[in-house]
């Protein structure tokens, strides 16, 4: 599976894909070859030789322009499901369902997939090894008092904080 690296507001981003749609999105590291590194590592992907495929292309521009604040929703990116089970797609699914510019905690989620409360550690957990972060925005799930909590992209919860503050999301401030 290939990859590529490219520029962004945020830093340098990359995606990897296949065939049948996009298999891995990696925020911003600390450096270029970290980035590329996890990237790898999470896709089991390899740099693209050229030329990238027209769609692939055509989402770059869109993570690019959605860093400069002209928000975007990625709810149609052709994603290659294979990639996860079919409890993190139902997770996956609902978190794509949130907009910009809004948020939804664990527990709604759970109770969204028919699941009790006590299931909202388990949407986390799915949303943690989440391969398309930014693309299913699970930056948009917060805790059930509205804080900024678990977000295992590079920068934590900064990061989090920073995409919602983008997409113009209400936060609370403690």
């Amino acid at each position: 599976m290939p990859h590529i690296l490219f520029p962004t507001a945020f830093g340098t981003c990359g995606i990897a894909w296949n065939d049948t749609g996009l298999t891995g999105f990696q925020f911003p590291e600390e450096t270029e070859a970290l980035t590329e590194q996890h990237l790898a590592a999470k896709a089991r992907s390899q740099p693209a030789p050229h030329p990238v495929p027209e769609w692939v292309q055509q989402l770059i521009a869109r993570v690019q322009q959605h860093f400069l604040g002209k928000v975007q929703d990625f709810a149609g990116t052709k994603l290659d499901w294979t990639r996860v089970t079919d409890f993190q797609e139902a997770v996956y699914l609902h978190a794509q369902d949130i907009k910009p510019g809004y948020k939804k905690s664990y527990g709604e989620i759970a109770k969204l997939m028919a699941l009790g409360h006590e299931a909202a550690r388990a949407v986390g957990v799915a949303l943690a090894t989440n391969p398309w972060p930014l693309i299913v925005p699970c930056h948009r799930v917060v805790s059930a008092g509205g804080k900024m909590t678990g977000f295992s992209a590079p920068g934590g919860v900064r990061t989090k904080t920073r995409l919602l503050t983008l997409e113009g999301a209400e936060l609370l401030s403690e």
